[in-house]
């Protein structure tokens, strides 16, 4: 085994992108290849400063190996992201992603060192946050992170919805359209940036995502079906929802169509828009089942139903999982339900942003600065990130062990300033 002391983390080098795509592969499980297309496509946005390896030069045969350079056995990456804070502010995030350690390199604090140079980083920069999608729950909670949002699938069952078969369009004037890739890469940006605007918990997609979601960049290990775009107008002809979903071509022994259409991603601005769309996609001839892909946890759709049983849940997790980096400047960037003050003392065993603050908070914003009053409810900063997009509970953090309330009832006055009304949502993997 390695000596740790004599692994080399550290930002790669432009002629090292090689051996670092085929380390992330190889710690995702997918052959370690790397052709020419991904190395370009990879190449053209990777960030060197910002993309870690963890380099054994006492691999002198290893398959990670293929440019003669140092094998490179963990991979890490941070991007510039925006996320909505409660309100509709956004925050500058440090969006991290292809996170990996080779299985022969576990348990060396690789991963650690990865981390702390990151983050460290991410604050000398400003960042307000960073931000991740967990792809296993126990790893991040000991860097700071918290569950800051969840997500839902629901499989509709069309034929017990309880729909009108005869529904033939929105009311009120609105209608739908399909469009193709080309009006999708048009009206979907502007869309998506109003979108965002109101929903806490969205961040910002860039122009390389509408490429890859409407087939301009093809990628060799994501294989590419061209699907159905639909568009819902206002009756003053606004853009409020868009949808990408695909359809199965399957047929019952009664020669009796069971297609299911499959979403791949829905946003709507409007209350209007989003209930139009999904009656239009149970409305679809052919389609007996609608799979949602993933939504908010209380998204609209089982209600938009007459039977809301028609939609089961199929898959109910966490999604976003936020590290706060700067309190003050993350408190003060939202607004709160309620008027109230709060001193919170934030554990942060790494150091980023641990301290006792005051909050003063209301509708119109809040203040935060350092103090020290005596605190009022301590917990950690991964509870705090948790707590912050107004998704979890003081008070149940609190009957769970993971917050102490220094003052009786100290529990209640943050969910009566943090809790939102509707549950934070981001629709969006990276």
């Amino acid at each position: 085994m390695t000596p740790r002391d004599t692994i080399d983390v550290r930002p790669i080098t432009e002629p090292e992108t090689r051996d670092w795509i085929r380390a992330l592969n190889a710690g995702f499980l997918r052959s370690p290849e790397v052709s020419e297309r991904e190395l370009a496509d990879r190449s053209s946005y990777l960030v060197p400063e910002r993309t870690l390896g963890a380099f054994d030069g006492d691999l002198p045969h290893s398959r990670l190996r293929s440019s003669g350079g140092t094998p490179i056995v963990a991979t890490f990456r941070s991007f510039p992201q925006e996320l909505t804070a409660v309100g509709g502010t956004p925050v500058p995030a440090n969006a991290i992603t292809n996170v990996t350690v080779t299985a022969t390199h576990r348990r060396r604090g690789l991963l650690t060192r990865m981390m702390a140079a990151d983050l460290a980083a991410a604050k000398a920069r400003g960042d307000v946050v960073a931000t991740l999608i967990a792809a296993e729950y126990p790893i991040y909670g000991r860097y700071g992170f918290g569950p800051a949002t969840c997500t839902t699938q629901w499989t509709v069952d069309v034929p017990r919805a309880g729909l009108d078969p005869r529904w033939s369009g929105p009311p009120a004037g609105g209608r739908i359209d399909l469009v193709d890739a080309e009006d999708v890469r048009r009206i979907g940006p502007e869309l998506h940036e109003r979108f965002r605007r109101a929903q806490p918990g969205a961040v910002s997609r860039t122009d390389r995502w509408w490429q890859i979601n409407t087939g301009v960049l093809r990628l060799d290990r994501v294989p590419w079906t061209e699907p159905f775009y639909a568009v819902y107008r206002s009756a003053a002809g606004e853009v409020e929802g868009l949808v990408s979903y695909e359809s199965d071509d399957n047929w019952g022994d009664a020669k009796q169509p069971l297609n299911t259409a499959e979403v791949n991603w829905l946003i709507a601005v409007t209350p209007e828009a989003e209930r139009a769309l999904w009656q239009y996609l149970c409305s679809i001839d052919w389609i007996t089942r609608v799979k949602t892909g993933w939504r908010a946890p209380d998204d609209l759709l089982p209600h938009v139903l007459p039977d809301p049983r028609a939609a089961h849940i199929t898959t109910q997790s966490d999604w976003l999982w936020v590290r706060i980096l700067d309190v003050v400047r993350a408190l003060e960037a939202r607004t709160y339900a309620g008027t109230g003050t709060l001193v919170l003392e934030v554990a942060d065993r790494d150091g980023l942003s641990a301290g006792r603050y005051r909050l003063d908070a209301g509708p119109a914003g809040a203040d935060c600065a350092p103090t020290t009053q005596r605190a009022e409810l301590t917990l950690d900063v991964s509870d705090l990130a948790a707590l912050w997009l107004g998704d979890e509970s003081a008070v149940r953090l609190a009957a769970l062990g993971r917050v102490r309330e220094e003052r009786e009832g100290a529990a209640s006055v943050a969910d009566a300033l943090l809790r939102t009304s509707r549950r934070p949502w981001c629709p969006d993997t990276f």
